[in-house]
């Protein structure tokens, strides 16, 4: 059985409750279609019915048919909401069984998230398509996304590991909550934008309307021309003196909204975005945690008696009737007779005043909700992957059944695996395309899963927290006037200063010194090595150079040999991909040399 049957299965059985409570609700929103079409057509029977029964009956039942038929369209409004949101959620369960199917690669690589020249980023494959960031990310809000990266790219100290594992373990017994929370995020992408127009406005100190008076003048201006348009129905006023003081009233309308422009492009159209936020918010304060992380995070929503999604609804209400100016009719009437936009910028001057301080943490907690989800989804489709152990000491590496998190269960061949203490030099010979990168690629990426809080693609994993640097994937850079070697030499400049410095670092480094030839590159390579020991370094070094094996003769203490081999029979190649101590004596390039057509 494989690992993700459990979620598979879990996948399939939600797809099959989703799709029956689908087909109630698309019933239900047909039959609001006809009830809405019965409405008008009994409301035309009952006025005529009641034509000759005088005025006051009409109206009454007029009015009984606006309100039940403005009933049924909020009704008919509010199953629409949910089958949207049924829709997303069969959307999302979908989706996790493409991911599992390894149809995943459509979807956001955070390509653009990757550091130029990052320690280890281009090497691991950790952004891009079919990368790690692609097949674990679940984010959908922006300082999300960028969160997730950030966590790839740093390790967390061991606290915040544990604290991690903690919320991640809790949310991987939640995949409906957090499904739900996923959807909310995917209708609309709450961007950095939009999060940077808030709180500029937040930072923006107030230069309009702030002397008392005005809150005066707010109530007691619309309240005269109210006034005077009730002395005028009831013939106190004239019509030319009602168009000079409804001309009046306008023009200082005008000078007032004049002054508001600002605040209202500074806010403007961010109203869906603000939704989501507000959703997600109410979703995370409704649920109850356990986990340190998760309930700290509610805590802090809940500082000074403040409901973060309550309040973000309310900013949400303003908006909208903010935006009444964008119809001019509305925006001339409402603003003459109510100064609507200066009653909708004293409202968010007032909510400005009472939650300035909590806003930016209200992003900052969905960014981080939704990267606990992300990895406790990876933990829910992989269950039989370990948490890892994180050890005190430099340096422990130690794993049982370490396999390549992205190559498929049924492909993959895992390897244990442990290096322990200093100045330890692990070197790995081998033939070509025997397994040797991507068992370096796998120790890699387990790290850096291990340093996010998620489970590792292994039965067990113990690791110490250091700074991971590696040279494997070393390319020319044509903007920089750089050759292969040349930028080899740069990257392995910063592996020797990281060392040299002491600092606590892992290693791992593959084909070093390619771009030279063979008498240098040994030479080279043996020299690195005696430094990387003499600094008390740890590496793992995969090449296919079997006399620097030999070092281990004169390093017992700092070196080992292992090796991945080949099987050959006739002109066939067999790989097993398995980890053997020693060095490697099978050889497979003349082979391969052959089978192209070069003859030997």
């Amino acid at each position: 059985m494989n690992n993700n049957d459990t979620a598979a299965s879990y996948y399939h059985k939600r797809i099959t409750e989703l799709d029956t409570a689908l087909k109630t609700r698309y019933s239900r929103r047909t039959l609001f279609g006809w009830l809405r079409f019965g409405v008008i057509a009994l409301t035309i029977l009952a006025v005529y019915a009641t034509w000759n029964a005088g005025t006051a009956y009409i109206i009454a039942t007029i009015t009984g048919g606006v309100a039940l038929f403005l009933f049924i369209v909020s009704k008919d409004s509010d199953n629409k909401s949910t089958i949207e949101n049924l829709e997303t959620l069969h959307a999302v369960n979908k989706d996790e069984i493409a991911y599992q199917q390894g149809d995943y690669y459509h979807q956001y690589d955070g390509k653009d998230l990757e550091p130029w020249n990052h320690a280890y980023a281009a090497d691991l494959d950790l952004f891009g398509r079919a990368s790690l960031y692609q097949y674990i990310n679940r984010c959908h809000a922006e300082k999300a996304k960028a969160l997730l990266a950030e966590r790839l790219l740093q390790p967390l100290p061991k606290t915040d590991i544990l604290q991690q594992q903690q919320a991640v373990k809790e949310l991987t017994s939640k995949p409906e909550w957090r499904q739900q929370l996923q959807a909310f995020g995917s209708r609309q992408k709450i961007t950095v934008q939009t999060e940077q127009r808030v709180l500029n406005w937040l930072a923006e100190p107030e230069k309009y309307y702030t002397r008392s008076y005005w809150n005066i003048l707010r109530f007691l201006l619309p309240a005269a021309a109210v006034g005077t348009l009730v002395l005028y129905f009831t013939g106190l006023v004239s019509t030319t003196a009602l168009s000079a003081l409804i001309f009046i009233f306008y023009i200082v309308s005008l000078a007032v909204s004049k002054k508001i422009t600002g605040t209202y492009h500074l806010l403007s159209r961010i109203v869906p975005e603000i939704s989501v936020l507000s959703n997600q918010l109410n979703w995370f304060e409704k649920e109850k945690f356990e986990s340190d992380l998760l309930a700290g995070l509610q805590k802090e929503l809940r500082q000074n008696n403040l409901q973060a999604s309550g309040e973000i609804a309310q900013l949400k209400a303003i908006l909208n009737r903010f935006d009444v100016r964008l119809n001019v009719f509305a925006f001339i009437l409402l603003n003459t007779f109510l100064l609507w936009d200066l009653q909708q910028f004293m409202a968010l001057k007032k909510w400005k005043e009472k939650n300035k301080a909590a806003v930016p943490g209200w992003f900052s907690t969905i960014a981080s909700v939704e990267v606990a989800g992300t990895l406790a989804t990876l933990a829910f489709n992989h269950e039989k992957w370990a948490y890892p152990i994180i050890a005190d000491e430099h340096f422990v590496l130690a794993g049982e059944a370490i396999g390549h998190p992205l190559i498929p269960q049924a492909n993959r061949v895992n390897n244990s695996f442990t290096i322990k203490g200093t100045a330890r030099i692990d070197l790995i010979t081998g033939s070509n395309m025997a397994g040797k990168s991507t068992f370096l690629r796998s120790l890699g990426i387990n790290l850096i899963l291990a340093y996010t809080g998620a489970p590792v693609c292994a039965k067990s994993f113990t690791i110490s927290i250091a700074k991971l640097m590696s040279s494997m994937r070393i390319t020319d850079n044509l903007a920089e006037n750089t050759s292969t070697f040349y930028a080899e030499l740069k990257k392995l400049k910063s592996i020797i200063e990281a060392v040299g410095k002491h600092a606590d670092t892992f290693i791992l480094l593959d084909e070093i010194l390619r771009g030279t030839n063979s008498l240098d590159r040994h030479t080279g390579s043996a020299a690195l090595i005696k430094q990387l020991i003499k600094e008390n370094a740890v590496a793992l070094i995969a090449t296919h150079d079997v006399e620097l094996a030999k070092l281990e003769t004169g390093y017992p203490q700092n070196i080992a040999n292992y090796h991945f081999d080949v099987q050959v029979a006739g002109e066939e190649l067999y790989f097993d991909y398995k980890l053997k101590h020693g060095i490697c004596t099978s050889l497979n390039a003349s082979i391969l040399m052959k089978k192209i057509g070069i003859e030997l």
